[in-house]
């Protein structure tokens, strides 16, 4: 088997189709919780906390000026960006626990309702007629 006709097989199999689909379907959704965090949840975080702003939060650890901001001290050497982490790791607690819940109703739908107990066959036509024969006897 040559080595492109292995290759085409390997990557038209369902389950790498399927990757691919889960990959970039997980990078724009990673974009949206990026947006949920960045845009709703840490404006509303930083108010409660007094107006802070996680992201800008850093260290100098080349001398920099205290005050400045973050690009303007990166651009003086080496920070140490704690803030910076704080809001990625908010990130991807948020993004975690949404995928969870998203797991858990996938799962609870997947779950098959239990069976309805089938109904009994039908009486056969012979047995309804004999039975019909019986009762009129007994009268």
């Amino acid at each position: 088997m040559s080595f492109m006709s292995e290759f085409k097989e390997f990557a038209v199999k369902g389950n790498v189709v399927d990757l691919a689909v889960g990959v970039i379907i997980g990078g724009a959704f990673g974009k949206i919780v990026d947006s949920i965090v960045n845009d709703l949840i840490m404006p509303i975080v930083s108010k409660i906390f007094g107006g802070l702003d996680f992201s800008s939060y850093y260290i100098g650890l080349a001398g920099q000026a205290a005050g400045l901001t973050l690009e303007e001290a990166k651009k003086g050497g080496a920070v140490f960006a704690y803030g910076n982490f704080i809001t990625v790791a908010l990130n991807f607690a948020i993004l975690a626990f949404i995928i969870f819940v998203m797991i858990k109703q996938i799962n609870r739908l997947k779950r098959e309702e239990p069976a309805a107990p089938a109904e009994p066959p039908a009486t056969p036509e012979d047995v309804v007629l004999l039975r019909e024969i019986r009762d009129a006897l007994k009268k």
